[in-house]
């Protein structure tokens, strides 16, 4: 219990000394100070999550270490998003701002009730129960006090003439 004493007490000394130090440099680096704030409580939240032993002589290495591999991994994670960005802005009005469905909510409902008057008594039930109430095959075998793997069965066969149904419908 010693060594975690330590380590603690190690950390949060580090952290008092050389907060504004740190954050200051991250600043820098990124130029957004809300940034360099997230990156600074990352620095600290993985050093107080490794395993290793940490001592006052490592610990500043460390630190700048981590502070090196989150910095890259903002750069890198904005490099993405630019990129996705300028992809997005390339793509044509018509594909990029295209909001028109080709069907709405209640005709989705009405086909999938539609389909669903096409299934037996119990598909009809599983299916629903699946469906509609979000609930799991054990969970729909223990409320109809049915054999798992018939509630299984039935809720696959229910689901592929669903499929069948919808897929037709919507040709």
């Amino acid at each position: 219990m010693k060594k975690l004493e330590t380590k603690f007490t190690t950390i949060r000394k580090y952290y008092m000394e050389h907060y504004t130090e740190l954050r200051t440099y991250v600043i820098g680096k990124v130029r957004n100070p809300e940034v360099a704030d997230d990156i600074v409580q990352n620095v600290f939240t993985r050093l107080l999550s490794l395993d290793g032993i940490i001592t006052v002589e490592t610990l500043s290495n460390l630190v700048y270490t981590i502070v090196r591999n989150l910095i890259c991994d903002h750069y890198r994670h904005k490099k993405f998003e630019n990129e996705y960005a300028g992809y997005v802005c390339s793509l044509p009005c018509s594909v990029q701002w295209n909001v028109t469905p080709e069907c709405d909510v209640a005709e989705i409902k009405e086909i999938l009730e539609c389909g669903m008057a096409r299934l037996n008594e119990k598909q009809r039930m599983i299916y629903r129960m699946n469906v509609y109430d979000g609930l799991a095959v054990s969970e729909i075998s223990k409320t109809l006090n049915m054999n798992y793997k018939s509630v299984e069965n039935r809720l696959g066969s229910a689901r592929k003439e669903m499929r069948k149904y919808i897929i037709r419908m919507l040709a």
